[in-house]
């Protein structure tokens, strides 16, 4: 071990050693200078020494030497420089912070990297093992290497840093804002096993305050600053477990905010208890505690009540509806029925411990759910305004739910309220401190309460009920949920009911389960007892009282006409409200639809505002920082000035390099911090001898005191006696003249009585005659109005009847219509089919003529090919071989039998008597007969080819069928 005159010396050979790369020989030599109780005074030096200490130790990743050092120089420094050691901590939080930053941008899996669960662990050797056998190479083990090992020191310095502190009462805001540090450190990365471990610390820390109270710097809780600091820690503590949703943890942190606000018997700040009330409804839906949970809501909603006053009237309204719903969704039955004595036990001091939570204190003895109940729940409700400040769409669910008979129909009515519901809420306006309200979370919870009501009332109604029938009234859920929460409600004695699946159908009524009947198996005993007992000895049977009930059945029939009579009024009344709020639901949802409107041009217009507002701080604080570097030069400059007029003192040693705004700012407190201690030692003096001077004085008016005071006595006892006379003397008087005034006004007693009865029956008969006239004007009011109600009904009946008998008139013209045009397509089609079918008959004619056609040519043409004289040219005519003129004239006629339609030549129609004269010009080119005119040229090249056998047939024969069948 080395050993140094000055601490400057250290300090060199430290930075020496570095340079030539030896850091751990430096860190162990001011390892050594810090610990050695040579150097107990603190100097300047030592603040530097710390500075290089810590610096080594972040660079080695040393933290037991960091934490070592630490607390041998807060030994050093607590009783005179406090101040040096939170800049050494500052600066090791800082250094280290940033190597872990440095280490997390150079990695870029950090997911990969954080993998771990433990922190605080080494590394396993299955571990080791792993790594070797999968081949974890490049990225991936650099990761680990790298980014994990700082992450590990960084959490190891919150934890020395906070040890250190932890008795420190001069360092409580550095104690919080470490601890402040470290939680933010667990919700970035989330590290939900540091973050408990942390919230440990801190708990053992106040523990062992309370614990050990003859400390010499422990901090004193019931300071306001103290405690404040204090619970800002456990408040954001209870933020973060809530963001990381370790709601075991949650409760534990509001367990410790409750704890320490008893502790010291001070209720907190408004903002803080709201954040409190607004975790704790958290914490109770998360544990299914809706009872709990809704007495939460109900407190919160008193905070912002009472002392909230910019909160805006839409917030206050979404605030008593999450109020009310939430008491809506609390179950309607006790859940601990038929528990054991030591599970109610247990429930007990559960619900002790919650109730306290939420700031009620209850008696050890006595039931807490008898306190703390469904019932007095709604009751407070009503009490304190919650109901008229919720929205109508919950209100209109509250009344349907809680106070209207329940109908069958109850989830078609539930259903569109349920809607409406679930799209309200959302994030509430900056002057609330409630972040957001979401009103869909209490849905499932108001479903599964519908569903109970809708089965408390059928089974009053019903005692057999198919299954499909009880799934179609219940639409919220499939029959496996319903059959689930029966089983709940029936095993707490809620409703009875039996499913029998075998025959699908429920079956309600009194049915217990064979576990409640052996319970009270001695009353049933008794009672079969006693049936036995009245069979075998029955009773005397009374004599009939059918003749004494039948006089009065005339009445009974009369009272119940009535009765319908009224329930009929009474039902039309209702029908009447409910269309009155139906027309004010849709006038209220215009105006919210206008407020909406509003409420985001308002929003955009705070926006724009919001961002010129930040723009212009920003200004501001660039130019407050200009100013403050200004005056801390301003300040150092006169403090140079003071310490060098004083003689024998020194200029503080600066370094212009290292001169920054912090450094001036330091130098200016630090000087002004002495001549603050000077200015408090000379006040000292001053006061003490300004005491000695006030009790010498004091001591000699004593006796001046005294005689003045026996003087003043004296005085006052003469004037008292004077005063005394005086009254008597007056008093004798004013009874004197009492007696003469009482004499004088006995006299007109009997007048005055009969002036007041005669006022008294007179006004008597104006009171009567005004009465009866304001009757009779009433029951004329009434008339009229019973009047014009029926000439209305009457009017909107026959209205109704006119514009009936119009609907059906307008639905036989139509059906008449439509019958029309059915009846004109059918005939249309079978005019079309009648068409088609002569047409067809028509081509069937053309191809059967085509057909013959071609026999005739062929049986032609083959009777030439055996006379063997077959023309060379078709324009010769035959006449090597004439034909027989018996033969011909047959063929002839044959032919013109078989073609009625075909053009015969003439001179084919005279070869039967002169087969051997040629044929004549006129017959062959054209017609003999004057009247018929020539044909054209085109029509004998139709007739040369028919008569050469064209297989073409003529246009006028083919076309002829199908104009006489258009035609016809």
């Amino acid at each position: 071990m080395a050993s140094f005159v000055k601490p400057e010396n250290a300090l060199k050979r430290a930075e020496e050693l570095i340079n030539v790369g030896q850091k751990q020989d430096a860190l162990q030599a001011l390892h050594d200078l810090i610990t050695s109780k040579k150097y107990r005074a603190w100097q300047k030096p030592l603040e530097r020494i710390m500075f290089k200490y810590v610096e080594l130790c972040v660079d080695m990743r040393k933290g037991r030497f960091a934490k070592d050092g630490l607390i041998q120089y807060r030994i050093v420094c607590q009783q005179v420089n406090v101040t040096s050691l939170e800049e050494v901590i500052k600066h090791f939080m800082h250094l280290s912070t940033e190597k872990a930053e440095q280490a997390r941008t150079q990695a870029q899996a950090l997911e990969e990297a954080l993998d771990v669960d433990d922190l605080e662990a080494d590394k396993r050797p299955e571990d080791l093992m792993l790594s070797y056998v999968s081949g974890e190479k490049g990225k991936d083990r650099s990761d680990r290497e790298l980014v994990t090992p700082w992450f590990k020191f960084l959490w190891e310095t919150y934890r020395t840093v906070l040890d250190i502190l932890r008795n420190n009462s001069k360092l409580e805001a550095l104690y919080a804002m470490t601890a402040h540090r470290a939680f933010q450190f667990c919700k970035v990365y989330k590290r939900t096993t540091e973050f408990r471990r942390l919230c440990e610390i801190i708990r053992n820390h106040l523990a062992n305050l309370n614990k050990y109270r003859d400390q010499r710097d422990r901090p004193d809780l019931s300071a306001p600053e103290s405690l404040q600091l204090y619970l800002d820690t456990r408040f954001e503590q209870l933020k973060v477990a809530t963001e990381l949703e370790l709601w075991q943890e949650a409760f534990r942190s509001v367990e410790d905010i409750h704890g320490l606000m008893c502790m010291v018997k001070k209720t907190p700040k408004p903002s803080l208890m709201v954040v409190y009330y607004v975790k704790l409804t958290e914490i109770f839906w998360i544990s299914d505690s809706n009872l709990y949970h809704a007495y939460a809501w109900l407190k919160l909603f008193s905070l912002q009540k009472s002392f909230n006053k910019n909160l805006s009237q839409k917030d206050l309204q979404l605030i008593a509806s999450s109020v009310l719903l939430a008491a809506l969704a609390v179950s309607p039955y006790d859940s601990k029925h038929g528990a054991s004595h030591l599970e109610l036990e247990h429930e007990k001091e559960r619900n002790l411990r919650m109730a306290n939570l939420i700031g009620f204190s209850l008696d050890s003895k006595l039931e807490s759910r008898d306190v703390l109940s469904r019932e007095n729940l709604f009751s407070e409700l009503v009490s304190k305004g919650v109901l008229s400040c919720a929205t109508q769409e919950v209100k209109d669910l509250y009344h349907l739910l809680e106070h209207e008979s329940f109908h069958l129909d109850l989830a078609t009515k539930l259903q569109p309220l349920l809607n409406k519901v679930s799209k309200l809420g959302g994030k509430l306006s900056s002057a609330s401190s409630v972040p957001e309200v979401q009103l869909s979370q209490y849905v499932p919870a108001l479903e599964k309460l519908a569903t109970l009501r809708l089965l408390q009332q059928v089974s009053k109604v019903y005692q057999t009920m198919k299954i499909e029938s009880l799934s179609q009234m219940i639409p919220f859920f499939d029959f496996s949920a319903v059959e689930k929460i029966s089983v709940d409600a029936v095993k707490q004695n809620f409703i009875g009911m039996k499913i029998d699946h075998s025959r699908n159908i429920v079956l309600f009524g009194n049915l217990g389960i064979e576990s409640d009947g052996l319970r009270d198996h001695l009353t049933v005993l008794a009672e079969s007892l006693n049936k036995a007992r009245a069979m075998i000895y029955p009773p005397v049977l009374k004599a009939s009282k059918t003749g004494d009930l039948l006089p009065d059945l005339a009445d009974i029939v009369d009272k119940e006409h009535k009765r319908l009579l009224a329930r009929k009024s009474i039902i039309e009344k209702r029908k009447e409200e409910q269309e009155r709020q139906l027309l004010e639901m849709e006038r209220e949802e215009e105006s919210r639809r206008l407020k909406l409107q509003k409420i985001t041009e308002e929003a955009e217009q705070k926006r724009l505002a919001a961002e010129y507002e930040q723009r212009k701080n920003q200004r501001l604080r660039r130019e407050m920082e200009e100013r403050e570097l200004e005056e801390a030069q301003a300040l150092l400059q006169e403090a140079e000035k003071r310490v060098g007029k004083k003689k024998g003192s020194r200029k503080p040693v600066l370094d212009s390099e290292k001169l920054t705004k912090q450094t001036l700012m330091q130098l200016a407190l630090t000087e002004q911090l002495r001549e603050r201690q000077e200015m408090e030692k000379k006040l000292q003096k001053l006061a003490k001898t300004m005491d000695y001077l006030e009790r010498a004085k004091r001591e000699e008016a004593a006796t001046l005191i005294e005689a003045a005071f026996q003087q003043r006595l004296l005085e006052e006892r003469m004037i008292h006696e004077r005063d005394q006379q005086l009254e008597v003397e007056l008093s004798k008087q004013r009874h004197e003249g009492d007696l003469k005034e009482k004499n004088r006004l006995s006299r007109m007693l009997e007048s005055k009585k009969i002036f007041q009865e005669r006022v008294i029956s007179l006004r008597q008969e104006e009171f009567s005659r005004r009465r009866a006239e304001r009757e009779e004007h009433i029951k004329q009011i009434i008339q009229a109005r019973k009047a014009e109600r029926e000439a209305k009904r009457k009017k909107i009946f026959y209205v109704r009847r006119e514009e009936e008998r119009i609907r059906i008139l307008r639905e036989e013209e139509e059906a008449r219509k439509r019958e029309e045009a059915e009846r004109r397509k059918k005939e249309e089609a079978e005019r079309k089919a009648k068409l088609d079918e002569i047409a067809e008959k028509q081509r069937q004619r053309e191809r059967e003529l085509e057909e013959k056609e071609r026999l005739r040519k062929e049986s032609l043409f083959g009777s030439s090919a055996r006379s063997g004289d077959a023309p060379a040219r078709p324009d010769v005519a035959p006449s090597s071989r004439p034909l027989d003129p018996g033969t011909a004239a047959p063929a002839a006629a044959a032919a013109a039998a078989t073609s009625p339609a075909k053009y015969v030549p003439k001179f084919r129609r005279n070869e039967g008597s002169t087969p051997d004269a040629p044929p004549s010009e006129s017959g062959r080119w054209g017609s003999s007969r004057p009247d018929r005119p020539s044909r054209p040229d085109s029509w004998r090249n139709d007739d040369s080819r028919s008569a050469f056998g064209s297989s073409r047939p003529s246009w006028s024969s083919s076309r002829a069928p199908a104009r006489a069948s258009t035609d016809r």
